[in-house]
């Protein structure tokens, strides 16, 4: 029978640090009772303690090395790749590899930006191509970094889907450890005239031992569009049948590599398999270079097309692509009011490009293919920093235009529930009010029920000039200014190369105008809003 403690053991250790539940809690009983912070910790032996750590890499359990102070100032989605660069230039490899991710900390490839670079130069992740935000730059500067590890990164066998199984309620899940869930069901939130299609996406968790908080993440494995993959064979002119690892070739490139873009071994394999002026052509594709001018647009089918009669043996073929990853989406529902579910809001992404249209991976998946009550892949990424304050009391500022309400919906089902005093303040925004106000019936009986305390809209597509959130920040400022000095917590979800850094830079100037302080100060406001955890951002 294990030992109730009169209070509990403080969790110091962040849930990204590297280290097992079983360190974890050693070292929080640890640290704790050092500092005289737990009531009743025993620490154990230092025999017990270095058996616990035993495995643990160098990096994680020493001081940061010696040319490092531990800052990360290139840790900003906003920040492209060359300043990021830039920025950890002197740095230890591991905190250079980790400059070279996206930033976003999203967990897609399973890990959150340091941890991921963390495990590469410990030689404990091999996989070079997980960072999906970062896409190609990513992958070849940890390319070229990973040449001072010393050796070759080996890359992964494409991987095979297994059949969907209904874990049992001890299983942890994982994104190497899916679960089942059932899809249930997508509805249309434009109204017809919508220049988009966004769905709302409804998933049965019964079965799965998925929980989830708001805030969270949901991670999905979609499949390819087996239109695309029939194109892809065509173009290769290949057996769908071919057998593959004891699959066929038409099964893995459905549900097993990436077909868009085109990753840099593809073309690294065409330079082997031609001569001439298209050898010369694959191998400065390969090397990242842009000889015709449309490189950025080649995906799978695009790339075997601009090699026409080339037939590269299928096994080379699938051995050169990426994986296909898993998608996240933010979590629209609270599992206080849709027990044994969850809710996501999906934008259908296509484009043209030439005569070909494009599709999303995940949204069309989502939007057209999964039929209702199909199993389907899943797991929960839970938020790193983002959630709701500990305070039921605290005032909360949500801005989230287009699909970053999500997070928000799920936030106010939450408040509801729990009967949260806190003021609630949602700015939405999108192109056309008639066609595009997501969930506004929603809002709207929040809001008559005083749940949603304030709603702020902008439609950058009902009046001659175009009108953001932003716009309509800067609008509310001196109100926005007086929550803040409220000790409201300000969170931001969506786009985070456009939307975000214009929502940021708003918000200087409403605390520089309103909070009389200069420019200067006001940044530094913000600063101390986002160390404090009271700026929290969901971007992608």
């Amino acid at each position: 029978m294990s030992q109730t403690l009169p209070l509990p053991i403080p969790q110091l250790l962040p849930d990204s640090a590297p280290f097992s539940a079983e360190q974890r809690a050693w070292l929080n009983g640890f640290f704790a009772g050092y500092l005289g912070l737990g009531d009743g910790v025993t620490a154990l032996s230092p025999e017990e303690g270095a058996a616990l750590m035993a495995g643990v890499p160098a990096f994680a359990k020493g001081p940061l090395d010696g040319s490092d102070d531990g800052e990360a100032p290139w840790h900003d989605q906003t920040i492209a790749l060359p300043e990021r660069m830039k920025l950890a230039e002197g740095r230890p490899l591991r905190r250079r590899m980790m400059a070279a991710m996206a930033q976003q900390d999203c967990g897609q490839c399973g890990y959150n930006c340091e941890d991921y670079s963390n495990l590469i130069v410990a030689r404990e992740e091999e996989r070079l191509n997980l960072c999906v935000p970062g896409g190609k730059d990513t992958a070849r500067m940890l390319k070229s970094l990973y040449e001072e590890v010393g050796k070759t990164a080996v890359k992964p066998a494409a991987p095979a889907m297994p059949e969907p199984q209904v874990l049992p309620a001890t299983t942890v899940i994982t994104r190497n450890n899916p679960a089942a869930a059932t899809f249930l069901s997508r509805t249309r939130l434009n109204k017809p005239g919508s220049e988009k299609e966004t769905w709302h996406v409804e998933i049965d968790l019964a079965g799965t031992a998925i929980d989830y908080t708001v805030g969270d993440s949901f991670g999905l494995f979609p499949t390819n569009d087996p239109a695309l993959v029939d194109a892809v064979l065509r173009a290769l002119d290949a057996p769908a049948d071919f057998p593959i690892g004891g699959r066929t070739l038409r099964d893995v490139l459905i549900d097993g590599v990436s077909l868009s873009p085109a990753p840099d071994m593809l073309f690294q394999l065409y330079s082997y398999l031609t001569g001439g002026a298209r050898r010369l052509k694959a191998k400065a594709l390969a090397a990242g270079e842009d000889p015709d001018g449309d490189a950025a647009t080649l995906d799978v089918l695009a790339a075997v097309e601009k090699f026409p009669g080339i037939r590269p043996d299928p096994e080379a073929f699938i051995e050169s692509l990426d994986p296909l990853q898993p998608r996240l989406y933010s979590i629209a529902s609270s599992p206080k009011t849709s027990a044994g579910r969850v809710a996501l809001t999906v934008d259908t992404v296509h484009y043209k490009i030439g005569k070909r249209e494009r599709f999303g991976v995940a949204s069309t998946f989502l939007a057209s293919r999964i039929k209702s009550s199909a199993p389907l892949r899943c797991y929960v990424q839970k938020a790193h920093a983002f959630g709701l304050p500990a305070d039921p009391n605290t005032p909360i500022i949500m801005i989230g235009p287009g699909t970053g309400v999500a997070p928000f919906r799920a936030f106010l089902h939450e408040r509801m529930a729990t009967k949260a005093k806190g003021r609630n303040w949602l700015f939405f925004g999108h192109q056309r009010s008639a066609f595009d106000f997501f969930y506004g019936d929603e809002f709207a009986g929040m809001k008559a029920k005083g749940v949603l305390t304030r709603l702020s809209l902008a439609w950058s597509r009902d009046g001659e000039q175009k009108f953001y959130v932003q716009d309509r920040m800067r609008e509310v400022g001196r109100d926005l200014w007086a929550w803040l000095a409220d000790g409201a917590h300000v969170y931001v979800c969506g786009d985070a190369k456009r939307m975000a850094k214009d929502v940021e830079r708003a918000l200087v100037d409403i605390v520089a105008q309103h909070g009389a302080r200069s420019p200067d100060q006001a940044i530094a406001f913000l600063a101390e809003l986002k160390k404090y955890g009271r700026y929290q951002q969901d971007v992608y």
